[in-house]
């Protein structure tokens, strides 16, 4: 009897420990996305990305509890690219992001990595705030994966202007309707590529005081070889990194990032020629 009641008490504790494993397994395969944010400036240094007493800027602290609250995902903060852009340490991370300028010291077999295995092959994402596309802006396998790059402002940061939503159901940009007005700097790009993106919104150039005659795209998503990426060129200021609909904006595109939320990929290039020959109309129309 007592030899039975020692099978008994083995066979429970076996079960026991497998529904532990199982338990665990499944709370791993459910574990939060890791972020690494880059916030490093080898160029201009945005108000947003400066630490003040060694605590996070203002957008760290934005991404560090956006992560928190949604329980989505995690974010290490670095602007230290020689110590935390390295190819051993990307392999712990899901989605790159950068508010970032200038040339980076990075290497170039790590960008070559980032590109062509952790990118495409391995299917992570990247996600561009602002002054990203302000980076790396003169060597080509950068402006090729995020899309275009940084070629002067002429709406400053005090600038008033109105944003046209393309696709108001798509997760990246659905929280801000049709259409809406927001204060913050608008970059104009050199390298764009209309075919190689899909634009999610644009500066309005008839409701905006300050008119070109080409095309502004403000948000835009791309496949990039099994990857995603995604850019937003809004955030100059402090004051839209606390915006909750920016901050929603930014979860939304994290989750089409991971595939959590779906939306359009493929390259609307007739959106971007409609939308230079209206720039071009309306800047006719105001001289």
């Amino acid at each position: 009897m007592r030899r039975l009641n020692r099978f008994a008490v083995i066979a429970a504790t076996f079960a026991i420990l497998a529904s532990v494993i199982t338990t665990d397994s499944r709370a791993d395969d459910k574990r939060a996305a890791r972020i690494l944010f880059v916030s490093q400036s080898a160029g201009f240094r945005h108000g947003s990305v400066t630490r003040k007493d060694d605590q996070l800027s203002v957008s760290e602290r934005v991404m560090t509890e956006l992560g928190i609250s949604s329980n989505l995902f995690r974010v290490d903060c670095t602007q230290d690219v020689a110590k935390d852009f390295t190819i051993e340490k990307l392999k712990n991370y899901d989605i790159v992001m950068f508010y970032t300028t200038g040339k980076l010291p990075i290497e170039e077999k790590t960008l070559d990595y980032f590109f062509n295995t952790w990118l495409k092959e391995k299917g992570h994402g990247f996600l561009g705030a602002h002054s990203a596309a302000d980076t790396f802006k003169d060597y080509k396998p950068y402006w090729d994966m995020i899309g275009g790059t940084f070629n002067g402002h002429p709406w400053g940061s005090g600038s008033t202007v109105t944003i046209s939503v393309h696709e108001p159901d798509h997760p990246a940009v659905s929280v801000w309707g049709e259409e809406f007005t927001i204060q913050d700097e608008i970059y104009q790009f050199k390298n764009w590529q209309p075919e190689k993106v899909r634009v999610l919104m644009s500066l309005n150039m008839a409701k905006t005081k300050l008119k070109k005659p080409y095309h502004i795209p403000i948000c835009w998503v791309k496949s990039y070889g099994e990857g995603r990426c995604m850019h937003m060129s809004l955030g100059h200021r402090e004051d839209v990194w606390t915006n909750k609909t920016y901050q929603n904006s930014l979860l939304g595109g994290i989750k089409w990032i991971l595939r959590q939320e779906e939306g359009e990929s493929k390259p609307n290039p007739g959106l971007s020629e409609a939308q230079e020959a209206k720039a071009k109309k309306d800047f006719e129309a105001a001289q």
